[in-house]
């Protein structure tokens, strides 16, 4: 059994390549934590080990003691984590451990890591606080509000229902947006005046984009601010805390260093939804549009391991999840900085085999979505049969200015390929008004390929200036008035062709995964079809709505309307 030492200055990447070095050998290695801090970056070391090290087919788990051990003469305690290879079962859900090593015990489930460790980590001074994150922005956000959340709950911490009870406030913020930056400023700005919680001090962090862009210089904004951590610091998030609650005469704690930082997702969960769970891929973007500051505060784009993603899904199968979304901010180029070419269409193919039954992704760039991966699309009976396609404009000049590196010829061209392929895909898009030289003969290009393309929704959005950017720097001259007309007309074409969409659906049998009740009746379930439509349909009244949730029903549609289709039951759920 090997020992390795670790301190608060131990790398966490050099102690993850010592602990994949096991799978060669079999042996566990004993990890041992000395100093305040050390704990904490033995955690971080076997998360990147487990997520990114450790090859198909194997996984890893822990068990921590205290022991007493001597350093230049005098008695410590210290913490041992030792840490064992498992070899993973066909089935992802069992871990069959070494007989040598554990006796014939076995281990079914997801060996939360994080969560055996909670009772031995440095921020164990957060026990027992009180949390609440609110979520601005996209997908990723949200999936890193659950690691969050379930980093915290590992910490021992309890979540709230609102910001009032919090002795922690996380905000998870988005920088696409101007408006995005107003709504994190005066909401965050709000606890001035809150009510203290019943510990009598709250502590409000900052994450996401805003926070890796603006850094410090948040308090300048956010004078209420005490923790800033960046889009890859979410596992020092407990270390901030702990220093921010001892606290530090009015200064923030920040976290916004980049490099060496492994992927949110191989922190713990909470998810928000035990049937639904979003797997990203990759992280970053390459592609540098002159509207967008993603690659600013995202980097560039970074690959997960193919084996690291594939057995993550396994894990959520095992756990009961039956839709997956896979994310990235372009995971057609998934693959690419890693193995030399893109690999989407063949990760597509592997994560279908883990028996998910629903899987989605987002987000798609058209310059990088091939015929492979239409072949996949099409050959894969888990994907469902929808995309969201980001178009942005339709027209051709725009759209350079935009460095989108397509023309709207190569856009439709992809759009009719998949419709030959899959004749039942549905697409949703986004499309910004108002860009910087917008004419309104460009407008119009952008409202036939709308009709041409024939969205079953969209995120239609006035140009929004972005400081650091390239776009932000360009002349325009259009009155305000004419880009809101523009933006009016784009809608109410959005609107009527989603109608459309649903309407074709009428009279017809689909099939929906059920999230949970109406917000107006409680007898009233909703859900989303395989062509991400919402679905209300109403069950027995002597049914719990229990029974429905997290299951997928048939339902026969009664009634389409412009935002959702409304149906009848139909069958058991299963």
């Amino acid at each position: 059994m090997g020992l390795l030492k670790v301190s608060s200055k131990s790398s966490p990447a050099s102690v993850a390549g010592a602990i994949a070095g096991l799978v060669k050998d079999r042996e566990p290695v004993t990890l041992q934590c000395i100093g305040a801090g050390a704990v904490n970056q033995a955690i971080k070391a076997i998360a990147i080990a487990r997520g990114f090290l450790i090859p198909t087919g194997y996984d890893i788990s822990c068990a921590p003691t205290f022991s007493d051990i001597e350093i230049a003469g005098e008695s410590r305690t210290a913490i041992k984590i030792v840490v064992y290879v498992h070899t993973l079962s066909a089935a992802g859900a069992t871990f069959d451990t070494s007989p040598d090593i554990l006796g014939e015990k076995k281990v079914t489930g997801k060996i939360p890591i994080y969560t055996e460790l909670s009772s031995m980590f440095e921020a164990s001074e957060l026990v027992g606080k009180t949390y609440h994150i609110k979520t601005f922005g996209c997908q990723m956000n949200l999936h890193d509000s659950e690691r969050v959340s379930g980093l915290l709950d590992a910490c021992g911490c309890n979540e709230v229902l609102t910001t009032d009870d919090a002795d922690i406030v996380v905000f998870m913020t988005c920088s696409v947006r101007e408006n995005a930056d107003q709504k994190l400023y005066g909401q965050a700005s709000a606890m001035v005046s809150a009510p203290k919680p019943p510990s009598g001090k709250r502590i409000v962090a900052i994450g996401g984009c805003i926070a890796q862009r603006d850094g410090e210089k948040l308090k300048q904004h956010v004078p209420v601010v005490d923790v800033v951590f960046g889009t890859s610091a979410l596992a020092s998030l407990p270390e901030l805390l702990v220093e921010a609650f001892k606290g530090h005469d009015g200064q923030v704690v920040v976290d916004t260093q980049e490099e060496g930082r492994g992927f949110s997702t191989e922190l713990p969960s909470h998810r928000a939804q035990s049937f639904h769970a979003w797997v990203p891929i990759m992280t970053g973007c390459n592609n540098f549009c002159t509207y967008c500051i993603v690659p600013y505060v995202r980097g560039r784009e970074r690959s997960r391991t193919f084996e690291a993603i594939v057995r993550e899904c396994e894990r959520l199968v095992g756990d009961g999840v039956r839709e997956i979304t896979l994310l990235g901010q372009n995971v057609n180029s998934y693959g690419r900085d890693l193995y030399g070419k893109p690999r989407f269409a063949e990760l597509l193919r592997a994560v279908a085999t883990t028996g998910i039954e629903r899987l989605r992704f987002t987000s798609s760039n058209p310059k990088d979505l091939t015929d492979e991966t239409i072949a996949a699309m099409k050959e894969t009976p888990a994907v469902m049969p929808h995309l969201h396609l980001a178009v942005q404009s339709g027209s051709s000049r725009i759209l350079k200015r935009m460095n989108r590196s397509y023309t709207r010829e190569d856009y439709l061209d992809v759009v009719h390929r998949l419709k030959k392929a899959m004749p039942h895909i549905a697409f949703s898009t986004d499309i910004i008004v108002g860009f910087p030289g917008e004419t309104e003969e460009d407008f119009e290009q952008t409202l036939s390929l709308v009709k041409e393309a024939e969205y079953s929704s969209a995120y239609t959005f006035i140009y929004s200036k972005r400081p650091g950017t390239p776009a932000a720097e360009f002349e325009d001259d259009t009155p305000h008035e004419i880009i809101q007309e523009r933006f009016d007309r784009l809608a109410s074409l959005v609107a009527k062709q989603a109608h459309e969409a649903n309407q074709k659906d009428l009279h017809t049998t689909v099939s929906v995964l059920v999230e949970g009740t109406s917000k107006r009746d409680d007898h009233v379930m909703v859900g989303h079809s395989e062509k991400n439509q919402t679905v209300h349909f109403s069950i027995p009244n002597n049914h719990s709505c229990d029974e429905y949730i997290g299951k997928i029903v048939d339902v026969f549609i009664d009634e389409a309307r412009t935002w959702y289709l409304r149906g009848t039951l139909v069958g058991d759920p299963r």
